[in-house]
């Protein structure tokens, strides 16, 4: 059921109408990289910032890693990865999924979309990350 009080407007993500194998690789894809060639073009400084900010949270997951690097560093980190990304995806790739996980409708996303997406988005994956490196041992408590 659609929400009368929220528009809708679909969006086609330039992934949309493949086969099934480049579809999920697309999705993969999109969902570990927020940027985009058209959002390097029109953005070019807030573009570069994000990569030196990605390179240096995989420094940052790299020295958590080797023991060097304490959780809460860790949290704040990908925290902050998350703000940045939301305001990265806003720009480059400002569509979310409407409906259900596995379906292919799409439609533009709104901040609130957006935060939602991210942050959920980066839980997981930051809490996937913190496990496998708190089970090995190699996350300083």
């Amino acid at each position: 059921m659609v929400d009368p009080r929220m528009p809708t407007d679909p969006v086609a993500p330039p992934f949309a109408g493949r086969g099934t194998f480049a579809w999920l690789a697309a999705e993969a894809w999109h969902h570990l990289w927020p940027f985009s060639r058209e959002g390097f073009a029109r953005h070019r400084i807030v573009q570069a910032a994000g990569i030196a900010l990605a390179a240096s949270t995989m420094v940052a997951w790299f020295l958590a890693g080797t023991g060097r690097l304490e959780a809460v560093a860790i949290i704040a980190w990908w925290f902050g990865w998350s703000v940045f990304e939301v305001i990265v995806r806003l720009g480059a790739k400002p569509w979310v999924k409407e409906g259900p996980w596995w379906g292919r409708r799409y439609r533009r996303a709104h901040l609130m979309d957006m935060l939602c997406y991210v942050g959920f988005k980066n839980l997981l994956i930051g809490a996937t990350l913190f496990l496998a490196l708190k089970s090995a041992g190699l996350l300083v408590p």
